[in-house]
């Protein structure tokens, strides 16, 4: 089963702003990743082509990198996730920037249950988590924060992640809207 699967966000922001929070993911400063509402984003060393790691089950490894620009990240686990991940930071010819998730991959075997009913929701749940904190980064607040499904929620429980916890205010990088139930900053 193909799948082409996008997210971006048009930002009030550089370019050169913008390349500067991808370059940051998996580092000690990341401002990119929704770390503590979503496993940790982690590599076997410097973001660079050939740095392995991941975040929860998934696992990855660097397969291109032009610092400032475009990150690839090519499918190691989980089974059946044949393809890559990759981030674009692109000028708007309208002004400012676009960040743009795509992931692109052919799903088999146990892919073709285990993408549409869990890996699917949560994907696109953490990549408009990430935008949030990306357009906060950039622009101080988020124009129309994310908000978690129901089932995203459910899947969280179960999955042992939690999915009630307080939502800190709208101001800091860790933002979050309270009524989805994501962790306060001071448990992330």
């Amino acid at each position: 089963m193909p799948v082409y699967n996008t997210h971006e966000r048009h930002l009030n922001a550089s370019p050169g702003e913008v390349g500067a929070l991808l370059d940051t993911l998996a580092s000690d400063d990341d401002r990119l990743w929704p770390h503590g509402s979503w496993p940790a984003l982690f590599l076997d060393g410097p973001l660079a082509v050939g740095a392995a790691g991941g975040h929860g089950p998934v696992r990855y490894t660097v397969e291109e990198y032009v610092p400032g620009h475009r990150l690839r990240l090519r499918f190691g686990a989980p089974r059946g996730f044949d393809g890559f991940h990759e981030f674009t930071v692109r000028p708007d010819p309208r002004g400012g920037t676009v960040l743009a998730h795509l992931l692109a991959m052919r799903a088999h075997g146990p892919a073709l249950a285990s993408w549409p009913l869990v890996f699917g929701p949560l994907h696109d749940a953490l990549l408009e988590d990430l935008l949030d904190r990306a357009e906060i980064a950039v622009a101080g607040s988020v124009r129309t924060p994310a908000r978690w499904s129901l089932w995203v929620r459910l899947l969280r429980a179960l999955l042992g992640r939690g999915a009630r916890t307080p939502a800190p205010s709208r101001t800091t990088p860790e933002s979050r809207p309270s009524s989805e139930g994501r962790p306060a900053a001071a448990d992330r």
